[in-house]
C-alpha cells in the first residue's frame, strides 16, 4: 500500500509562487483580524451569506441542486427537505454548522471524519453513512461541455481505513511538532484524502468541509465570511485540472502536489482579497445609495442585486433595489433584462 511520511515535505524546495502565496495569506489573515475587531456586527452578516453560498456551491459541483430560494431557506432552517437533493444539502449545512461552532473541538482523526460523514447523510437513509467505502470507486470530472472522464483510480476498499488513519496521524504529527507550514500541510492532506477517496459517495463535499475545518484550526477564518466552495465552483475545470496533474504517480509515492497546492492557496488568497474588498465598503457608515455606488465600482461587466448584497450585507434587499433604481435613473448604471434575469452594467 502507498506509504505516507509528511516529514519529507520539509525537504522539498518550494518555488517563489508558493512562497508568495503563503506570505500574502498570512498578511491578509492579520488584516482580517484587525477588521473583525473594528466592525464585528456588519461582518457577522457575511457569515450567513457565506453559509448559503458554500452549501449551494459545494453541492452544485456534484450535481446536487435546488433553487436559490430553497437553499437559503434550508440553510436558515426555515423549511424541511422535500427530496433527495435537498436532504443532501441539509446534511452539508449541518456539518458546516458543526465546523463553524466547534472546529477547535474536532480532532483530525478517522473516527471524527466518519462522524462528519454520517451527519452529512443524517437526513436520508444511507446504510453506509459514516463508513468507509465497500466498493471500488473512481475520481471523474464533469466538464462544462457535458462530457465526463475518469481521472484516477483511488485505493481499494480494504486499504482505505488504514490509509485514512495514516494521513491523519502524519498531519497531526507534523502540525503538532511544527515541522511543516500549515498552508503546505493542509493541501497535501486534502490531496491525499481525495486520492484515497474513502467513501462510496460524498468525497468531494467532505474534502471541502475538511479544508474549512483545517483552515479554522490553524487560524485562517476567511471561509467563515467568504465562500471557498463558491470560488471552486466558479472555476471547476481549473480544480479538476490541478487535481489531475497532482495525482500522476500518487500510488508510487512520486506525485507532484505543487499544482494542487498552488490551486488551493490561490483560492484561499482570492477569498481573503474578496473579504478586504467587502470590508472597505462597510468600514465607513454611508447612506445606502453611496454604499451601493461604492459596491458597483468594484464590479466589472454585468452584475445583479445579489452581487451587490454580498458587498453590502448591512443593507436590506429593498434598500439595494431602491439604490440601484436611482443609479440607473442618474445614468450611472444601465439595466438589462427583467425579473430574475435582471442585471446591471456600470457606465461611469
Amino acid at each position: 500500500m502507498r506509504e505516507f511520511n509528511y516529514s519529507q515535505i520539509r525537504e522539498q524546495k518550494w518555488d517563489s509562487d508558493i512562497l508568495g502565496y503563503i506570505a500574502a495569506i498570512y498578511k491578509e489573515a492579520g488584516k482580517q483580524e484587525q477588521y473583525l475587531k473594528q466592525r464585528p456586527e456588519e461582518l457577522e452578516k457575511l457569515v450567513q451569506i457565506a453559509k448559503v453560498q458554500s452549501t449551494g456551491a459545494s453541492n452544485a459541483i456534484e450535481g446536487i441542486v435546488t433553487t436559490n430560494t430553497r437553499i437559503k431557506q434550508l440553510v436558515e432552517e426555515k423549511t424541511k427537505p422535500r427530496n433527495r437533493d435537498e436532504q443532501e444539502i441539509a446534511g452539508y449545512r449541518d456539518v458546516l454548522n458543526v465546523i463553524h461552532e466547534s472546529f477547535d473541538a474536532i480532532p483530525i482523526s478517522r473516527n471524527y471524519i466518519l462522524q462528519l460523514h454520517k451527519i452529512m447523510y443524517s437526513h436520508m437513509n444511507n446504510p453506509i453513512a459514516g463508513q468507509t467505502k465497500n466498493v471500488q470507486n473512481y475520481i471523474s470530472a464533469a466538464y462544462s461541455d457535458g462530457h465526463k472522464e475518469i481521472l484516477f483510480t483511488p485505493l481499494a476498499p480494504f486499504e482505505t481505513p488504514e490509509a485514512l488513519d495514516r494521513i491523519c496521524e502524519e498531519y497531526n504529527r507534523v502540525i503538532g511538532n511544527m515541522e511543516v507550514e500549515p498552508l503546505i500541510a493542509i493541501p497535501v492532506f486534502i490531496h491525499d484524502f481525495l486520492c484515497i477517496h474513502p467513501f462510496n459517495d460524498g468525497n468531494g463535499r467532505m474534502s471541502r468541509l475538511l479544508t474549512t475545518l483545517l483552515l479554522y484550526r490553524n487560524g485562517f477564518y476567511v471561509g467563515k465570511y467568504i465562500s471557498l466552495e463558491s470560488k471552486i465552483a466558479q472555476a471547476k475545470d481549473l480544480y479538476y485540472d490541478a487535481l489531475s496533474r497532482s495525482q500522476d504517480g500518487w500510488h508510487e509515492g512520486c506525485e507532484d502536489t505543487i499544482p494542487f497546492i498552488k490551486y488551493l492557496l490561490g483560492t484561499i488568497l482570492a477569498a481573503y482579497k474578496d473579504f478586504e474588498d467587502r470590508f472597505s465598503i462597510v468600514e465607513t457608515k454611508l447612506p445606502a445609495i453611496d454604499m451601493v455606488r461604492k459596491a458597483t465600482q468594484n464590479k466589472i461587466g454585468k452584475f445583479n442585486k445579489q452581487d451587490i448584497r454580498e458587498l453590502c450585507p448591512s443593507l436590506s434587499i429593498s434598500s439595494i433595489e431602491g439604490s440601484l433604481r436611482k443609479l440607473v435613473k442618474s445614468g450611472e448604471l444601465k439595466r438589462e433584462g427583467t425579473g430574475k434575469a435582471t442585471c446591471y452594467i456600470r457606465l461611469k
